[in-house]
């Protein structure tokens, strides 16, 4: 890992955080690259698609595009076990889902007129999840569960080819499980185009949802507009603030863990004792080697005034993930995490599996003004207005008035007509 030590005062918690998210490559560094792949998938199709899979992936796969006979036997074929733990966390996550989801309102306004605000599914949603490498079946989970509870019509999961030319068995078996119908074995920028555009084999779709490198996240920032996106979820990130009753092992494990995800990542360990700080990093530096999975991402040891100036620093970071290890419950202080983990029990391990929360999370301070992953992310607010004739009535003067202000007067002379004009008049209609 990249360790830097930091003593901070207190002050200026803003200014801290912008040098500790420059420790971090920037998105731009890759948005040439992306936008000529976005170009290619654009006019190439599925021939484009997989030409990026045979320059950036290392193999083309066997067969792009795998349907839903496929996906339900990769569910069949997996360890019992290991469909049993996928199972336990899709209950987890369903459940919490379930509680999230928006239901109807309707609002009537005492000049007689109702808004109704409908909550509507997406018909369609392309849900990421790396691989190629390595397997990430929890993300095929993490993003498929959500749109199914949201009731989106057709959900597809893409993820890069193996070296056979094939999904990982065991992420197509997460996305049966978690409700998708047909997967695509393509990965990077190229993926995300081909969801976001549609090619000869692979249909669009409305909202492209889930975590990836650079690469990925790029082309969902390139592509946002033409298509819906949870947000730019990118490297993994840990903040991890704690006190004297702290078990350090275990948090020193913690940063050692969301380690494994890269080295693109962002760590930072944050306590107001900093003989306590010094000893976590000695156990960084020990544990981390050790371990062939942990990845050299940026790492920052600061030692702040207190427990509550930390905690304004997580507020102008905004982490991915934050855990308080402290032995006073101080969450209700934080406004901008994407998830946060309270007590030394609450490994962010735990939620990037079964603890039920969604582990697609606003990441490079977007958490300032987004969220988790969740059903509303496929679920679009439509309102329906039922203006009656007395409401008309009682309305059309302001709404005249500010037409008019704002150089429509056809917009006033719309609502007007519904004042002045009898529903029983023979004549209407007739000019």
């Amino acid at each position: 890992m990249r360790p830097e030590r930091i003593d901070w005062d207190g002050s200026d918690p803003r200014r801290l955080a912008e040098r500790l998210r420059a420790l971090q490559p920037g998105l731009d560094e890759v948005s040439d690259a992306v936008a000529e792949i976005v170009a290619s998938v654009a006019s190439g199709g599925d021939e484009a698609v997989l030409d990026a899979e045979r320059r950036f992936g290392g193999c083309a796969p066997a067969d792009l595009v795998v349907g839903r006979d496929e996906l339900e036997a990769a569910r069949d074929a997996i360890a019992a076990d290991l469909r049993d733990a996928i199972e336990l966390a899709e209950r987890n996550v369903r459940r919490v889902a379930e509680a999230e989801a928006e239901a109807d309102l309707r609002v009537t306004l005492e000049q007689g007129q109702s808004v109704r605000l409908r909550s509507v599914p997406v018909r369609s949603a392309g849900a990421y999840a790396p691989g190629g490498t390595a397997s990430y079946p929890s993300s095929a989970l993490m993003c498929t569960v959500p749109a199914a509870v949201a009731e989106v019509e057709r959900i597809a999961v893409a993820s890069p080819p193996g070296e056979d030319g094939r999904i990982d068995p065991v992420v197509l078996a997460a996305a049966a499980i978690g409700g998708a119908g047909r997967a695509f074995a393509t990965g990077g920028a190229q993926a995300i185009a081909a969801m976001a555009l549609g090619t000869e084999s692979i249909d669009p779709v409305d909202v492209v949802v889930g975590p990836g490198n650079r690469f990925v996240q790029e082309a969902k920032r390139q592509l946002s507009g033409r298509v819906g996106i949870d947000g730019v979820a990118g490297p993994s990130e840990l903040m991890v603030v704690f006190d004297e009753s702290a078990e350090l092992r275990w948090l020193a494990l913690d940063l050692c863990a969301q380690g494994e995800h890269g080295d693109d990542g962002l760590l930072v360990a944050v306590s107001d004792d900093a003989e306590r700080l010094s000893e976590i990093e000695r156990l960084v530096a020990e544990l981390a080697p050790e371990r062939d999975s942990v990845a050299s991402p940026p790492i920052a040891f600061i030692t702040a005034p207190s427990s509550e100036a930390a905690l304004e620093l997580a507020n102008e970071l905004a982490p991915e993930h934050l855990q308080i290890a402290c032995e006073k419950d101080l969450s209700a202080a934080v406004t901008t995490a994407g998830c946060v983990f309270v007590g030394g029990d609450s490994a962010a391990a735990f939620g990037d599996y079964a603890a039920g929360s969604n582990h697609v999370l606003p990441t490079g301070g977007a958490g300032r003004f987004t969220g988790p992953l969740g059903p509303s992310t496929f679920r679009r607010r439509m309102a329906t207005v039922r203006v009656t004739h007395e409401a008309a009535r009682e309305l059309a003067g302001p709404v005249a008035t500010l037409a008019h202000i704002e150089g429509f007067p056809v917009h006033g002379e719309s609502v007007e007509a519904r004042r002045d004009e009898r529903v029983d008049d023979p004549d209407r209609g007739k000019n």
